[in-house]
């Protein structure tokens, strides 16, 4: 919902597309967006297929209840999925925070709580939560495993 509210700066229209026909987002931030004039959802969508040559000109969506397939007019697309870690698998494996983020020392290391395991990306990042700084923990996360192991420590 923060990133459809943020677009709403730049761009006439900003369309939701949701899988489901609620929001699982905080209920001030859904109401927020649903309030917004600029801000418009495509309820119970999945997107897919981008279309367009060197341009994103149109979406593919499929409904999630009736299968039907439609095509939607877009003059760009900005991916947000949501800020709840899929960690589930994790717990009673490695310390985890309240929300969900794995635990590490610092926000610039990615050792956890068990020695030769590391993390990155969207599992331990709550802050920044961008594509870029998932790529450079994962490089962090890299390198720190690479030195774990030199060490003789793997």
């Amino acid at each position: 919902m923060e990133d459809a509210l943020y677009l709403t700066k730049f761009a006439e229209q900003v369309i939701i597309i949701h899988r489901r026909d609620e929001f699982r987002a905080s209920k001030i931030m859904s109401e927020r967006a649903l309030a917004h004039d600029k801000i418009r959802v495509e309820w119970n969508k999945l997107v897919t297929e981008v279309l367009g040559d060197e341009t994103i000109t149109a979406l593919r969506l499929e409904d999630t209840v009736s299968s039907e397939v439609s095509e939607l007019e877009v003059g760009g697309m900005f991916v947000a999925i949501g800020h709840t870690p899929n960690t589930g698998f994790l717990n009673g494996v490695v310390e985890l925070k309240e929300n969900g983020y794995v635990q590490t020392p610092t926000a610039w290391r990615t050792e956890t709580s068990v020695p030769g395991i590391f993390a990155a990306g969207d599992v331990m990042d709550d802050y920044f939560r961008q594509a870029v700084t998932a790529a450079g923990t994962g490089c962090m996360a890299a390198l720190e495993a690479e030195r774990w192991l030199a060490h003789g420590e793997g």
